[in-house]
């Protein structure tokens, strides 16, 4: 790993927005678990580190901790909030319960020079959210700024390039918080800011490259931005090595099957064999409820397709038919998905949904990358902002926006509401603002009156969300005329929808699919 810095997480809700601002620095930044050891990182041998927050006490039992090993690698370090404790305890400083915690925006002073807050004026505000506080400083670090709540708001040791920040830089509410990471990144840690969307490209392009050889790829390609870009990259590393594969489920918004086609033939210069297995998937779901082996099933099913093209196409017959196979997993994909630090909050198709004796190996170009940063690496690779600018898609499509049993009819009743409802967000401007706006079958049946009669049909759950890289989400708040025509329309022009309502759900404490 060259010129990167590791965010050690500490169960903080901001570390994935700390990871983002490094990389807007341009820097590459990397979420690693508390129980990485000193030797795994001076294996990746990074420029810098920066330790998040957390909920626990430093001097708590069980509180998440560090190798200490890691404090001696002589490698910069900055600790934010619980790092920054945990960084003062960890050089003979103490950490204590004063009774006086900081929350919310703060006034900060300055009280030292310190080359990461030569941006700041002498009072600035930051975001502070501690109950602890830094109650004395280890030999060589010196006080640097100070708030009524917070004697040692900044601290530091020029000669160890180590600082902490009892405040949160990562967050807007902090004035000067970006400048501060940057100094700390471009001139502590001495990174020059050479990681951008093209640099992004040189890197994976020689990565896929490598990884391939002379071998033949198979691309899982969904139509959606993230297989299109992984697609699009593999295509430009290895040219007409790669075939691409839509599988069409049956589970797809509406005519996207044909679109895909259409869309994917004329931009991509490459073969794109198109396969129709919606019977074999309503048929593999029939009868099952839970979302989890709903996921396992789609995964599985998806990649015994995958494997039937291949043997077509000559692989495992001592041939050179494909080898590898190309998934668009995303950074969120595999943090969501679990891992040893993460909590499993559910299982992604192309992450936790693959068989354990899978045919291929994987080639995972944007494993590394946040939404918009593939959103941005298409448009450096000249995709139509259709492709790049496409709302999310859940691999398992409307598999898990069915809540219940999936069978055909309620596919074909969801992919039709759900037609309705991005035509209206369209219509009304508003699909570029939102993240993800779509619709939700529960399938459970409710009484209606129409046309004086009784109806017993099913209800459409409305979700739209705004957010920045699916980690977090707010609930859009959209308007109450653009809501009723959506909600006339649902109930007049598809059949077998009796009921409309809205979810106003954030993330957390919900997950942005309902399953």
């Amino acid at each position: 790993m060259t010129d990167a810095v590791l965010v050690v997480d500490f169960g903080a809700q901001y570390a994935q927005l700390i990871a983002r601002r490094v990389r807007e620095a341009r820097v590459y930044s990397e979420i690693v678990p508390t129980t990485i050891t000193a030797a795994d990182v001076a294996s990746k041998a990074p420029k810098g580190i920066i330790l998040s927050g957390g909920p626990s006490s430093v001097y708590a039992d069980g509180a998440p901790t560090l190798d200490p090993a890691i404090f001696s690698l002589g490698i910069p370090i900055l600790g934010i909030c619980y790092g920054a404790q945990l960084l003062a305890q960890a050089t003979g400083g103490t950490v204590a319960a004063t009774g006086r915690g900081g929350y919310g925006r703060t006034a900060m002073t300055l009280t030292a020079a310190s080359p990461i807050t030569v941006d700041f004026p002498e009072v600035s505000d930051v975001w502070m959210s501690h109950g602890d506080s830094i109650t004395a400083l280890g030999e060589g670090f010196v006080a640097m700024a100070s708030s009524d709540d917070a004697p040692v708001a900044v601290f530091g040791n020029e000669n160890l390039r180590c600082y902490g920040v009892q405040f949160h830089p990562e967050v807007a509410h902090s004035e000067y918080g970006q400048a501060l990471l940057e100094r700390f990144l471009h001139d502590v840690c001495d990174l020059p800011g050479t990681w951008t969307h093209a640099s992004i490209i040189e890197t994976q392009v020689a990565a896929i490259r490598a990884q391939v050889g002379d071998a033949k790829v198979l691309c899982a390609l969904s139509g959606g931005v993230d297989s299109a870009v992984a697609a699009a990259l593999v295509h430009k590393a290895i040219g007409d090595q790669l075939t691409c594969v839509f599988v069409d489920t049956g589970l797809m918004r509406r005519g996207e099957g044909d679109q895909i086609e259409a869309t994917f033939t004329k931009h991509f210069n490459v073969e794109l064999i198109h396969v129709r297995a919606a019977d074999r998937y309503f048929a593999a779901l029939a009868g099952v409820t839970d979302p989890e082996r709903k996921r396992k099933i789609i995964g599985e099913l998806f990649i015994r397709i995958f494997e039937e093209v291949a043997r077509d196409l000559g692989a495992g017959t001592g041939g050179d038919g494909p080898k590898f196979l190309v998934q668009g997993t995303l950074y969120p994909d595999v943090i969501e998905s679990g891992s040893g630090h993460a909590a499993n909050i559910k299982s992604h198709h192309n992450v936790g949904g693959l068989p354990e004796d899978l045919d291929f190996d994987l080639v995972e170009p944007l494993r590394s990358l946040f939404k918009d940063e593939v959103r941005a690496v298409g448009e450096e690779l000249g995709l139509p902002g259709e492709i790049v600018w496409r709302q999310p898609f859940p691999g398992p499509g409307l598999g898990v926006r069915i809540i219940g049993e999936v069978t055909q009819e309620r596919a074909e009743i969801l992919a039709n509401a759900d037609a309705v409802v991005l035509e209206e967000i369209r219509r009304a401007g508003l699909y570029r603002d939102l993240w993800q706006s779509f619709a939700i079958l529960p399938a459970v049946r409710t009484v209606g009156v129409m046309g004086d009669g009784r109806t017993y049909a099913y209800p459409i759950v409305i979700r739209a969300v705004t957010s920045d890289d699916a980690m977090t989400a707010d609930w859009a708040r959209l308007p109450y005329d653009l809501l009723e025509r959506i909600a006339n329309r649902l109930i007049n022009e598809v059949d077998g929808v009796n009921r409309v309502a809205l979810d106003i759900t954030s993330k957390p404490p919900g997950t942005i699919e309902w399953e």
